[in-house]
């Protein structure tokens, strides 16, 4: 580590021991900082790895380090000189990691809201109210365990490799403590119920100190863990990360894009001619995939252990997903209130007493139809569970025969280029949500985007900030609030761009009456993005 350190760093590297140690001495992260600014100024992110590695290596216990980190957080806090560090082309593990940070601090805040919220209800109403928001926060949060695992299993053991080993412990006791945090969160709300009493303790005891934890350990991979493994870690180590990321998925984001360094071009392609072997023939990779793409249905796959692992990404999806739900636990990839009928079936099908279950809703005039079926190995030994979803009002209201003979490319056609309308799960977002099938996930129909001139306002303009609503809402969470706080401090001439797979109608009409105006225009690979601005005077 010493090469990331400037010449001349020992008499530093010895007063900021000194001030750590004081932390540990119990005293206050306040006095501690106040000093570190006035006699060390900035730290850069390498010393205080340094720091935090030299104090395990003379004695300090890591679990010591490990119960005060969040104090040498709080006494480091704006300390730390990032101007060093250096910034991950898009797609790269590091900078998929700072992304999920983003996210993971947005849910943190909202959070942190809602505790607020909790502790100055003064009604069963409102308590009721605010405990479904916080679980669908928390519920979000869970997603923290896949950004937590790619740390551990992947990025820490290419840190110890180059003999950097007391941080990621350090680090790896914090994840367990949110882990634990996180437990009791979900328990907590899980048992609720809506006095003003209750609410002010599960606020303070459960919700606060996890939205802190998960705060805290964002600060510490922005400022410290993820400059110093840029720095650290060879571009074949990111591209290992890189290629064995996917199988543990990615938290609450998708990646923006697919990264591989020039070094690495052909080390993932299959072998020539290697065939996927199955009992009933084999298939090339290129065949396999275009095969599930063209199955006209929405397939998931979840494991045994409940993880979503696999789903289908065909043109005749009737619902989105994102490779943010790799990973997740199922039970929070649905609305609370569907969860219980979720680990039911789930229940059923790993005790054998069932084998499949079956659900069919009407979605804007659309039948669809929703089937769950456990699989099993030869010996019967559950596998999972595959959700087929599929909309079947043509086929429905089919009459008669058509023969091979009888077959019409253009009435084909046609048939196929029919509109696909906007699901009105989420087309009434923004008003008081009706109540959810217990059978499957917050899901929307492909867009259809108002066919409407561009704007004048919008030629030209350039986007002041984005928000990607589709894993909120893949996660069953409405994003309704964030978004009218982000028309409520639209300042005049800025764009806010938001990113949804359908047209979300009723926000269009919000926007006006908040006093700005907005355009819908689709976007590309199933997304549609609307635009909004202050209207002029």
């Amino acid at each position: 580590m010493s090469e990331l350190i400037e010449t001349g760093a020992p008499p530093r590297k010895d007063l900021l021991k000194h001030l750590i140690l004081q932390l540990h001495d119990g005293v206050a992260p306040e006095a501690v900082q106040r000093q570190l600014q006035r006699l060390l100024g900035q730290v850069p992110y390498g010393l205080v790895v340094e720091v935090e590695q030299e104090l395990i290596a003379e004695g300090l216990r890591p679990e010591e380090m490990t119960r005060l980190c969040h104090l040498h957080s709080a006494a480091l806090q704006g300390g730390i000189d990032l101007s060093g560090a250096r910034t991950p082309p898009p797609g790269h593990p590091a900078r998929v990691l700072s992304e999920e940070n983003a996210a993971l601090a947005k849910q943190a805040h909202a959070l942190e809201h809602v505790a607020e919220a909790l502790e100055t209800a003064v009604n069963g109403d409102a308590v009721g109210v605010h405990l479904l928001q916080a679980r669908v926060r928390v519920n979000a949060l869970t997603d923290v365990e896949k950004h937590y695992q790619r740390k551990e299993h992947l990025l820490f053991p290419f840190l110890e490799r180059h003999g950097i080993t007391g941080p990621p412990q350090v680090m790896w006791g914090k994840h367990d403590e949110t882990r634990a945090l996180l437990r009791g969160a979900l328990a907590a709300l899980a048992s609720a119920g809506e006095d003003p009493v209750t609410a002010r303790a599960i606020a303070g005891g459960a919700l606060r100190p996890l939205a802190r934890a998960i705060r805290d350990l964002v600060d510490k991979e922005e400022n410290i863990l993820l400059p110093m493994s840029l720095d650290v870690l060879e571009e074949r180590e990111w591209w290992e990360i890189a290629r064995q990321s996917d199988e543990l998925g990615y938290c609450l984001v998708e990646p923006e894009a697919r990264w591989r360094p020039a070094s690495a071009e052909g080390d993932d392609a299959p072998a020539p001619g290697a065939r996927v072997r199955l009992p009933t023939g084999s298939l090339l990779p290129a065949e396999l995939e275009a095969i599930l793409g063209a199955l006209p249905l929405d397939a998931t796959f979840v494991d045994a252990e409940d993880r979503v692992r696999w789903f289908s990404h065909g043109k005749d999806r009737v619902f989105s997903r994102s490779r943010a739900v790799i990973g997740r636990k199922v039970q929070f990839c649905h609305p609370p209130a569907s969860v219980g009928t979720v680990e039911e079936i789930l229940a059923s099908f790993r005790a054998g007493t069932q084998d499949r279950a079956a659900f069919w809703i009407q979605l804007h005039g659309r039948f669809v139809h929703i089937e769950y079926r456990a699989l099993r190995d030869d010996a019967g030994a559950y596998l999972g569970c595959l959700e087929v979803t599929q909309d079947l009002t043509e086929k429905r209201a089919l009459k008669g025969e058509q023969r091979l003979l009888s077959w019409s490319g253009a009435r084909a056609a046609a048939e196929a280029a029919r509109p696909v309308e906007a699901c009105p799960a989420h087309a009434e977002a923004g008003r008081s949500p009706a109540p959810e099938p217990a059978h499957a996930h917050v899901h929307v129909h492909a867009p259809a985007a108002h066919a409407e001139p561009r704007p004048a306002w919008l030629d030209g303009a350039s986007v002041s900030r984005r928000l990607d609503a589709r894993p909120m809402l893949a996660s069953g969470a409405h994003p309704v609030q964030e978004i009218m706080q982000e028309l409520a401090v639209l300042a005049p001439g800025d764009v806010f761009e938001l990113v949804t797979p359908f047209v979300p109608d009723p926000l269009l009409e919000r926007a006006r009456a908040v006093g700005c105006v907005a355009h819908s225009e689709p976007g590309g690979a199933g997304v549609v993005r609307t635009f909004f601005t202050r209207a002029a005077g």
